[in-house]
């Protein structure tokens, strides 16, 4: 399972990588079909992307710690919640659910606006699907969350104590999606001064979605704050770690 989940990355990011050329490359040449080819390799990688997320998950539930990532963040000790949390408890885990999260706003928004702005979408399109490649090739050649154990141990180490907290469901997941909706206007951004579509149009088209993606953000910031308040106090809500801080300054 571990190698279908690899072997779905690694195709993702050839479909990522094709979109991007596709869709420069229909433009340039007026050839709609391979425009429209870089809007469907976003649902394709949004689609491989969730064949590998069932897989890791999958391997969370059954405890199945030949997964070196499974057995590094869980244990079959650990109530359920938790156990379903441990998916984005590390690093391998949270670039998959951030590339995830990511491709599925992008595929919402472009699917939905792909007929109003025709010659803008694809190159929108072609710079998300680089922004994903980035993350792709990360997963699939730096920190892959589907590395085996070579000696399968028989328990797993466990989820860190500080982090088995109800705010552990809810403030990562929206914390991890704002930022990766973010990429969203970002690509709509670059799409529109690439095709100089620079209209009172196209602002309509970014406002939206930059304020879906600040919306998201916002929610995972402000849950952030009551995590570390009900935790820690008032003192461990403005001593706010550094790292969830810098979430401000999107």
């Amino acid at each position: 399972m571990a190698q279908l989940a690899h072997g779905a990355l690694l195709l993702a990011l050839a479909t990522a990588l094709f979109g991007v050329g596709a869709a420069i490359f229909g433009e340039r040449r007026r050839i709609p079909e391979l425009s429209l080819s870089a809007v469907r390799a976003v649902v394709a990688v949004t689609f491989l992307l969730l064949v590998a997320d069932a897989i890791l998950l999958m391997a969370f539930i059954t405890h199945d710690f030949s997964f070196a990532y499974v057995s590094s963040r869980s244990s079959s000790d650990m109530p359920l919640r938790y156990v379903v949390t441990a998916f984005y408890g590390g690093q391998e885990g949270r670039l998959l659910f951030w590339t995830t999260a990511a491709s599925g706003v992008g595929t919402v928004a472009f699917v939905r606006n792909r007929a109003r702005f025709p010659r803008l979408v694809p190159y929108a399109a072609a710079t998300f699907l680089a922004l994903s490649s980035f993350f792709l090739m990360m997963l699939t050649m730096v920190r892959s969350p589907f590395e085996i154990n070579a000696l399968v141990p028989a328990q797993g180490q466990g989820l860190n104590p500080l982090l088995r907290d109800p705010g552990m469901l809810i403030h990562p997941p929206m914390l991890l999606s704002g930022f990766a909706s973010f990429s969203v206007p970002f690509s709509i951004a670059v799409g529109a001064l690439v095709s100089g579509r620079m209209t009172r149009e196209w602002l309509g088209f970014v406002r939206t979605w930059a304020l879906v993606a600040w919306a998201i953000l916002g929610t995972g910031i402000f849950l952030g704050g009551w995590w570390a308040y009900h935790v820690l106090g008032w003192g461990g809500y403005w001593g706010w770690d550094p790292v969830e801080n810098v979430s401000l300054l999107p």
